[in-house]
């Protein structure tokens, strides 16, 4: 089980937001470009960026940020927020990021996004973000009336590389993972599964780790790097938490 630490960018900054508020934004640091050096440095192989402006329709903002974290690190990079047309992903791919995170364009055409990997290849990971059970997208702002599980078995039809699943709930909270539905998620897909949210101690991953579903291959981790109570150097010692050089998904 892969630990990937996450990187949120609002306005050029590295942040958090609780519950994907973003009147409740803090300021972790300035410059996400250090924050991904120093994730590397310490041992990641992975790590997840977040372009919240892009999710909510701004695409500009962040690129240049984007571009340096890319030449700052050779870690796998998986991006998602506001990639919804063709241009966004050869703009991405132009940049060098290794796998893209589409959510709210999944939700509301799942035939596009297996038309991309088709012609873009394997390198599409379906971001699905849901509040008790039911899928939001637009940066979590619009409700829909898609159940978690139903799009997970499309992620599947679809053939991208995996799913990232986030409880909004607990995202930000550091109150612990949802694994009932993430568990659910990932038995529905039958692909690999990236659990989201939650997460705030080293137990917590323990937890994923002896109780999660087979294909749950790694978990993303945010909030809790930046408030201290997991220490990424720690994390990082262990080799099965680095996870490999080359990942399918």
């Amino acid at each position: 089980m892969t630990v990937i630490p996450a990187i949120d960018i609002l306005g050029g900054e590295c942040v958090r937001l609780v519950r994907g508020d973003y009147q409740e934004a803090t300021t972790y640091e300035r410059d996400p470009v250090v924050m991904a050096r120093k994730l590397a440095d310490a041992g990641a192989r992975r790590i997840h960026v977040v372009d919240l402006d892009a999710a909510r329709g701004d695409s500009r903002t962040n690129r240049k940020k984007i571009r340096k974290i890319r030449r700052a690190v050779d870690a796998t990079i998986q991006l998602g927020g506001g990639i919804r047309r063709d241009e966004d992903i050869e703009e991405l791919l132009d940049l060098g990021i290794d796998r893209l995170v589409v959510g709210t364009a999944f939700a509301r055409r799942p035939e596009n996004v297996a038309g991309w990997v088709a012609h873009y290849g394997e390198i599409f990971l379906v971001g699905i973000d849901a509040l008790e059970g039911m899928v939001r997208i637009s940066g979590w702002e619009k409700e829909t009336q898609i159940r978690d599980v139903d799009l997970a078995r499309k992620a599947k039809e679809a053939r991208v590389c995996g799913i990232i699943y986030t409880s909004i709930s607990r995202d930000g909270t550091m109150e612990g993972p949802d694994l009932d539905r993430t568990n659910a998620v990932a038995q529905a897909a039958g692909i690999p599964v990236i659990l989201s949210g939650g997460v705030g101690s080293m137990d917590d991953l323990e937890r994923v780790r002896a109780d999660g579903a087979a294909n749950i291959v790694g978990v993303v981790v945010g909030k809790a790097i930046y408030e201290g109570t997991i220490d990424i150097d720690e994390v990082f010692k262990d080799s099965v938490a680095a996870g490999a050089d080359e990942m399918e998904w």
